[in-house]
């Protein structure tokens, strides 16, 4: 549905409404027939494609009718993993998506090293000192007792791999936080003494959370369109100020709404803040990433991998996925049999809202192509682009109490939190979709 004139200006008064047509608002407005107020102009947040012509800036919402044209992400690599089989069903319903098997790496510049994920139980990739060493301290590790990322790392792992790569990356992957947040998603790096001491002399099988996953054969725009087609989505509603007292939501472009209850999807400390409410417990940190998206001619080392965790790179970012390994048609169509292109996309972390200047951001951009054609993944560039996401991973002080204060103050309001970002938690698109599945039923319009 589109908005009339006169609900684009002045107040406008529902008895519910969603912030944020990211997936999980626009999963909540498919499944309640409640409005969507979204920031920009396109669904999907940062899960939402885009396309670049090569050579030739601005972005392209939709691929150009020759499909000559670089697909990107907004946000980077972003597959669909894990799910409930109802959620996969309505993903495949709105979207079809191919189904692939992971192929990722751990990657050390300085030995042309690369150890398949997840590196503990590829020790046999290492020489013998280390590996010898390794073994050991897994095995023979003590009793857990942490407190910090820093401390489960090193007690799981061993001082010998987190000093060779889970310190580095970490200090990567976390702007420096590592060593003094609380651990977090353990599954992401999985132990089974089983498969270390199989994988100290010969290969093992891939595990984790993300063996298989799912993407859109026409690019998750064609999701989060998908979605929206089925909800009614109000853009260019970027939300400014939230008077939690009156219920009232007044937006940049000066547009009121006027709610009985709120559904936010938005990240959590973004709407404390905009609430004002106060909360006593110090808030949890967060960290920021620079999202760069590359597309040019292949490099003669470039790898097979879908994506690569880096511990070392001269310009600071600590992974590069390559778009074009997953699937050829995030190439230009006349490029995609002859394999001589590719579509990379580079992170590098900052801490909480620590954005780099322009000229930072293009200095930087610059000297990660230099170091991708330095280490062959990269020939002639022919599509550069930045993207900042400001809040892109949320973490936790140790015994902090903050995001529990927090959501039981919104929800006080009237206001509730649903989605990755709005509850501070680590979950995929799939998940986030049921979540907004769930909470959109749950307040269906009768």
């Amino acid at each position: 549905m589109k908005p009339t004139a006169a609900r684009r200006r002045g107040t406008e008064r529902v008895p519910l409404a969603i912030l944020g047509g990211g997936m999980t608002g626009l999963a909540a407005g498919w499944a309640s027939g409640l409005p969507v107020f979204e920031a920009e102009a396109a669904p999907g947040g940062i899960c939402s494609s885009y396309y670049l012509r090569p050579g030739k800036p601005g972005r392209l919402n939709n691929p150009p009718g020759d499909g000559e044209a670089y697909r990107f992400e907004i946000g980077g690599g972003h597959w669909i993993f894990g799910g409930d089989p109802a959620v996969l069903r309505l993903i495949h319903r709105l979207a079809p998506a191919k189904k692939y098997e992971r192929i990722s790496s751990v990657f050390f510049p300085e030995q042309n090293l690369y150890v398949p994920y997840p590196l503990q139980n590829h020790l046999h990739c290492f020489g013998r000192e280390l590996r010898s060493k390794a073994l050991v301290e897994i095995l023979t590790s003590p009793k857990p007792n942490f407190k910090t990322m820093a401390d489960w790392l090193t007690q799981s792992f061993g001082p010998t791999l987190t000093a060779a790569f889970f310190g580095p990356f970490h200090e990567l992957y976390t702007a420096g936080l590592w060593k003094s947040i609380a651990p977090q998603d353990p599954y992401k790096s999985p132990i089974d003494a089983g498969l270390v001491i199989r994988g100290a002399s010969n290969s093992t099988p891939p595990i984790g959370y993300n063996t298989t996953f799912l993407y859109p054969l026409a690019g998750l725009n064609a999701l989060a369109k998908g979605l929206a087609r089925g909800c009614d989505v109000q853009f260019g509603k970027r939300a400014a100020r939230i008077d939690a007292d009156s219920k009232t939501a007044t937006f940049q472009d000066g547009s009121e709404v006027k709610y009985e209850s709120l559904i936010s999807t938005l990240p959590l400390n973004h709407m404390i803040e905009m609430t004002g409410l106060k909360v006593k417990e110090p808030p949890d940190p967060y960290t920021s990433v620079l999202v760069l998206n590359i597309g040019g001619m292949r490099g003669e080392h470039c790898p097979p991998d879908h994506w690569l965790y880096v511990p070392a790179s001269r310009a600071g970012f600590h992974r590069v996925g390559f778009y074009s390994n997953v699937d050829a048609s995030f190439l230009p169509r006349s490029t995609r049999k002859s394999a001589s292109r590719v579509s990379i996309y580079v992170e590098r972390t900052y801490q909480g809202g620590q954005k780099p200047a322009p000229g930072e951001i293009r200095d930087y951009s610059q000297t990660t192509v230099r170091e991708l054609q330095e280490w062959g993944y990269l020939g002639d560039a022919e599509a550069l682009d930045p993207t900042w996401i400001d809040v892109a991973y949320t973490w936790s002080w140790p015994g902090s109490k903050w995001r529990a204060a927090a959501l039981r103050a919104l929800e006080k309001h009237d206001i509730q939190m649903v989605g990755r970002y709005a509850r501070w938690t680590f979950q995929g698109i799939a998940d986030s979709i049921r979540d907004g599945l769930y909470v959109g039923a749950a307040n269906r319009i009768k």
